[in-house]
Formats: C-alpha cells, structure tokens, sequence
C-alpha cells in the first residue's frame, strides 16, 4: 500500500495498517471507528500514544517496558528473583502475567535468534542475560526459557541453553500444550498457566 497524499482518511487507514497483524481492511474499520467517536475520544487515544512514547523505557534489570529504572516487577519484594522467565517481548511478560501462575522475575530478549533476518546473538539480550546469573541479590536457580513455539524459538532456547548450562544453572522450557506457531500473547491464560506449571527441563548437547 503506497503512502496516500492530502486524503486525510487514506493517511490514517495507512498509518494503521502498520501495526502488527492489521491489514488494510482492518484498518480501514479501525479508523472508521475512531471517526465515529468525539474529538475527546480522539484526542485521548493521541495523548496515550504520544505520553507512552515519551515517558516509556527499557527496564535497567529485565528490559520490559516501564516509566522508571526498574519495572514494578523488579522493584516488587514478593518477587522470587531466583526465577527467571525469558521471553521474546515485552508483551509476552503481560501474557504470562495474565495466567497467574508465576511469581519470578523476567528477562525480556527483545526478539529471537533468526539468521536468514540477519538477527544474531549481539542483537539480543543475551549478554545482559548471562550478566544476571551473577549480579543479582539472590542466585538465579532456575531460568524458564518461554519463547514461542517456532523453529527460532527453538533455536534461541538451545542456544541459551547452551549458554546457561555451564553457569549451574537449571535451564527449562515451557510444556508441550502451545500451538505450534502461536505467540504467547494470543494464548489462553489456563493453557499458559498449565505449561508454566509443567515445564520440562532442557538438556544443552
């Protein structure tokens, strides 16, 4: 879809359609909508955005998003920081949150290991990763590699597996039970719930 000139709708439903999973016909219904609302209504959802973008940052410890050095998680005491479960995203933290089965610490990758991308090591969270299973408070036990179910999520998990392994550290993942190529975000809470609670342990070889 080319980038529309002087049609003021047209320039909305473009800029829409380039959020993640909408396509132009949604986009089209998204806009649509927000038409329909008062200014107010319009004027709020541009100050959410904008207020979000300046104020939002990477968490110094777990690298989610959060309006302060340290996310509420990483501040919270009730935490177990020994517990370390590692996503892809930012949103795949609110995801698993949402099951409410888990009470560690997180650590977010920022992505997966995708070589025909041109995404590598260095362009992950990795190195900040390894750092943690040291410079913590407490020692980190256990880490929960929670990438989704796909071949580099696959991938990223033996790999930091791998990484893990010779620090002590028990490295497991996630039980069988997500659709294969789904993402944690669009997962049912019992479904995360339950593969949190029977998570396997990985063997690096």
């Amino acid at each position: 879809m080319l980038e529309p000139l002087g049609d003021p709708l047209a320039k909305l439903v473009f800029e829409l359609s380039k959020l993640p999973g909408i396509g132009e016909k949604t986009a089209g219904r998204l806009a649509y909508h927000i038409l329909r609302q008062d200014r107010a209504y319009a004027a709020s959802l541009a100050d959410a955005l904008l207020r979000a973008k300046d104020t939002l940052k990477l968490c110094s410890s777990c690298f989610s998003f959060t309006d302060q050095e340290l996310c509420s998680i990483c501040r919270s005491p009730q935490r177990d920081a020994g517990l370390i479960c590692v996503v892809e995203r930012p949103s795949d933290v609110r995801a698993v949150e949402a099951a409410g089965a888990f009470r560690g610490a997180y650590h977010v990758l920022h992505g997966v290991l995708s070589p025909m991308d041109g995404v590598g090591p260095e362009e992950l969270k990795l190195r900040e990763l390894v750092a943690r299973m040291s410079s913590g408070s407490a020692p980190v036990r256990e880490v929960i590699l929670a990438m989704n179910p796909s071949v580099d999520g696959d991938v990223t998990s033996l790999y930091v597996s791998r990484l893990l392994k010779p620090l002590g550290v028990k490295v497991s993942r996630l039980a069988l039970g997500l659709p294969v190529g789904g993402a944690l975000e669009y997962t049912d809470r019992q479904t995360l719930g339950k593969a949190l609670e029977n998570r396997v342990e990985l063997q690096a070889t």
